[in-house]
């Protein structure tokens, strides 16, 4: 049973020469909204969240649109978030995306290792998925693009919070909610900074089934010119794959693949 959407009253102010922007207003609402309904929404259904007139709703979902940051399913008809704020929330460098600088060692990574290989970056104070190159194997783990996982029980959230600045980590770790996803996840902040100080030695992440129960991944922190995470690239598979003898092996190749990513991206 669907939840009943909450109407959401958008401010509508008169053109006073104030700074409101009432279009603008309405455009970031409507993201707002679709950012907490994957799934999307219809016109009609915006229409009532938002208590916007059909014709401001399809001016709004128009310009979206066709500015690329609004996708409309041809057959539910529902509207969803594109991944364009992501890659524009993206550092950037000689005009390339961390995207297109993952292209090659992403490839790299799922030839060799043959599991499902993962780029992400940080969202506020979560993981958020980038691109995914899906796993050689038949039994494979994906994820939808665009999906949110903890930083503190995932490889790849582990990398890049270890290789933050200083005060960043600091702030970041302050605000973290240690929520228990499987018997194996942290939840005291002290292992979180044993954990980190372990990251930023051998330089790679481990999951051993902390955010899913028999799900392992490896990761390494795509870092800048001062040595700070930008983002971090792993592989996910079940643990059956992951052997224990195989782990630290993976983890260095995984490192030095970040470390191609890295260069390419500020070159």
């Amino acid at each position: 049973m669907k939840t009943p959407l909450a109407k959401r009253s958008v401010p509508v102010a008169a053109d006073t020469g104030t700074s409101s922007v009432p279009a603008l207003e309405r455009g970031l609402a409507m993201m707002e909204t679709l950012a907490h309904r994957p799934e999307g929404l219809t016109l009609s259904e915006l229409t009532a969240a938002l208590d916007l007139s059909p014709a401001s709703a399809h001016r709004i979902t128009g310009t979206l649109e066709d500015s690329g940051y609004l996708r409309r399913d041809e057959v539910s008809r529902r509207y969803t978030l594109t991944r364009k704020l992501l890659l524009l929330g993206q550092p950037r460098g000689e005009s390339r995306n961390l995207v297109a600088a993952a292209a090659d060692a992403m490839r790299a990574i799922l030839q060799t290792t043959g599991e499902t290989t993962q780029l992400c970056c940080l969202a506020e104070d979560q993981c958020v998925i980038l691109d995914q190159l899906a796993s050689l194997h038949p039994f494979k783990y994906i994820v939808d693009l665009g999906s949110l996982a903890p930083l503190h029980c995932t490889a790849p959230g582990k990398a890049i919070l270890a290789f933050l600045p200083d005060a960043e980590q600091d702030a970041v770790l302050s605000r973290l909610k240690l929520e228990k996803h499987t018997d194996k996840t942290m939840t005291s902040k002290r292992d979180v900074a044993t954990e980190i100080e372990r990251i930023r030695s051998q330089g790679y992440a481990l999951d051993k089934g902390e955010h899913f129960d028999g799900i392992y991944c490896v990761a390494a922190p795509i870092l800048d010119q001062h040595g700070h995470a930008i983002g971090a690239v792993t592989i996910a598979g079940p643990s059956s794959r992951f052997p224990a003898a195989a782990m630290a092996e993976r983890g260095q190749f995984i490192r030095t693949q970040a470390h191609r990513i890295s260069r390419t991206f500020l070159s």
